[in-house]
């Protein structure tokens, strides 16, 4: 009985990291385009739009990595159950 709260709390929490990355996801994807369609109404110089696309690759880049993070530890949960 333990063994399978632990289980079902350690999906709670991956569910809930999951959640996060698509939070991000979004919210950089609106604020990118924003600042980008911003960025071209105000006339501001190129090395702006460059900051810009770091930033959102950056928040790109991060939720590749817990995405990844994600699908080894529920992988890893599913061999330990013998799924």
């Amino acid at each position: 009985m333990q063994g399978r709260m632990a289980d079902n709390e350690a999906e709670m929490l991956l569910a809930r990291r999951a959640r996060l990355v698509a939070i991000v996801l979004i919210a950089t994807m609106i604020l990118w385009v924003g600042a980008q369609w911003l960025g071209g109404r105000l006339g501001l110089a190129p090395r702006f739009a460059i900051l810009l696309d770091l930033a959102a690759l950056a928040g790109f880049v991060w939720a590749l990595a817990v995405t990844f993070q994600i699908w080894r530890r529920r992988n890893a949960l599913r061999q330990d159950r013998g799924e």
